[in-house]
């Protein structure tokens, strides 16, 4: 008897306008995965696939139906064994997609490890241990990204990431300006993304002037594909680089190394909906790990399943960094799971209960 995958949609609802340089956004549209084997129809493996539009290789607006296809397309496989010549070889076709890449993996890692949203073993998933992150504070006017700083730094965060380049470049400077009135370096790191907004022509003039407000680091400050002038800014800014949506598309361990061996960023940032799911995710940690080069992972507004999968994984490479994991409070009508923010860190309470996707 076959494994089954069957396919699942769910409209997610921000809580406000998530702006960034790209636009705002009021929902978001999610889609799981879910498998079972017809021998054991209650045992059950969760997945999430949710591209991002503007940004993920496998968005489309018909993204559901493609999904629906490619289900109907494993299961005609009738495949009874999820390590057989006929399921491998169905999982190497995904690599051009890597949402749906990173939800059949997970599901079917859920699956093996028992089939309860346990796919880890590591002091996080066990709920010994929680994990840092930073607080993520979104674009908008000035007074509503001052109220998320001052409530992040209510709960206690000491690292903090702004999204930048969508306002008055002025007016970004001035916030920053006051929340360095309010937080020292050694009290609050701070993390900036730009999400590609700066041309190369003015790249190096903004890092600058950002440069004396100590920041951290910043993310992709000129759009991916720049190559020449990426890594002259990785050489040359006050402000160590990190690559983001550099990494999209790029595949295989020899491209990989090729990329970071060329630009040499400080830093890169691993979203597994964006990087070609768990497998394209381990090898990015290796070659960076080879180059010397840190990294932290960043769930991209997953609900929970996909950053409860995210979250486990980072969990098992305990790098000591703050991670992006903070994306599942966004939600009006979020899955509930056992994943709660205590302070700055995530934590998985093992006694509260999952909801499913229906």
């Amino acid at each position: 008897m076959p494994f089954v995958l069957t396919p699942f949609q769910r409209t997610l609802q921000f809580k406000f306008d998530a702006r960034t340089s790209r636009g705002a956004m009021q929902t978001h549209q999610a889609h799981y995965l879910r498998v079972h084997h017809t021998d054991q129809p209650t045992k059950q493996g969760w997945g999430e696939c949710s591209p991002l539009p503007g940004l993920s290789p496998d968005f489309t607006p018909e993204f559901f139906p493609f999904l629906q296809q490619l289900c109907h397309q494993y299961n005609a496989l009738e495949s009874d064994n999820y390590e057989d010549e006929k399921g491998f070889a169905f999982w190497k076709s995904l690599e051009k997609w890597p949402s749906i890449n990173f939800a059949f993996e997970t599901a079917f890692v859920d699956y093996m490890r028992g089939g309860n949203f346990q796919l880890y073993k590591n002091a996080f998933s066990q709920s010994e241990a929680g994990i840092p992150i930073n607080g993520l504070v979104w674009m908008g006017d000035a007074a509503f990204m001052r109220e998320q700083i001052e409530k992040k730094l209510a709960q206690g965060f000491n690292c903090l990431k702004l999204k930048i380049g969508g306002l008055d470049f002025d007016q970004e400077l001035n916030i920053l300006e006051e929340i360095r009135s309010m937080a020292s370096p050694q009290e609050l790191e701070l993390r900036l993304d730009a999400n590609g907004a700066f041309s190369p022509q003015d790249a190096l003039k903004k890092l600058d002037q950002l440069a004396r407000f100590d920041i951290h680091s910043i993310e992709q400050p000129i759009r991916q594909g720049q190559h020449p002038e990426m890594r002259k800014f990785c050489l040359e800014s006050p402000i160590a680089i990190a690559l983001d949506e550099e990494l999209i598309g790029i595949t295989g361990q020899e491209e990989k190394w090729n990329l970071l061996h060329s630009l040499q960023p400080a830093y890169i940032i691993i979203k597994p909906t964006l990087a070609g799911g768990l497998s394209g995710s381990r090898e990015w940690v290796q070659v960076a790990d080879s180059l010397g080069l840190r990294w932290w992972m960043t769930s991209a507004l997953e609900s929970n399943i996909g950053l409860n999968a995210i979250a486990q994984f980072a969990a098992s490479f305990q790098n000591p960094l703050p991670q992006g994991l903070g994306t599942g409070q966004l939600y009006h009508n979020k899955l509930e799971s056992p994943l709660e923010i205590r302070g700055q860190e995530l934590w998985y309470a093992k006694d509260k209960h999952w909801e499913l996707p229906t």
